[in-house]
């Protein structure tokens, strides 16, 4: 089995997202969040996904108050708010995009 040179590896930066609604942030970085959330949204809107679950977790507050920032910075946003008991509660954030 060949293996590929050091220079040749993936860029371990770049991950696969699928783009299913849903938008889990427990493994991503906060740092991440200024290009990843604008870009999810982008795709999403592409693929006519008009209802989005943000998955940020309850903690102290810090990334849901990141992601609130930028969505409300968002031109594709409708109108976001916090999940119910059913849709993960203040630990998720729920997105309409405009159509």
């Amino acid at each position: 089995m060949k293996t590929a040179p050091r220079s040749a590896a993936p860029d371990e930066s770049v991950v696969p997202l699928p783009i299913t609604g849903e938008l889990d942030l427990h493994t991503f970085r906060p740092g991440d969040l200024g290009e990843l959330i604008p870009a999810y949204l982008a795709e999403c809107a592409a693929r006519d996904i008009r209802d989005i679950r943000i998955v940020h977790g309850k903690g102290t507050g810090t990334l849901r108050t990141t992601v609130h920032a930028l969505l409300r910075r968002s031109p594709l946003v409708a109108a976001f708010r916090a999940g119910d008991e059913l849709t993960g509660s203040w630990g998720a954030t729920l997105v309409s995009l405009r159509a």
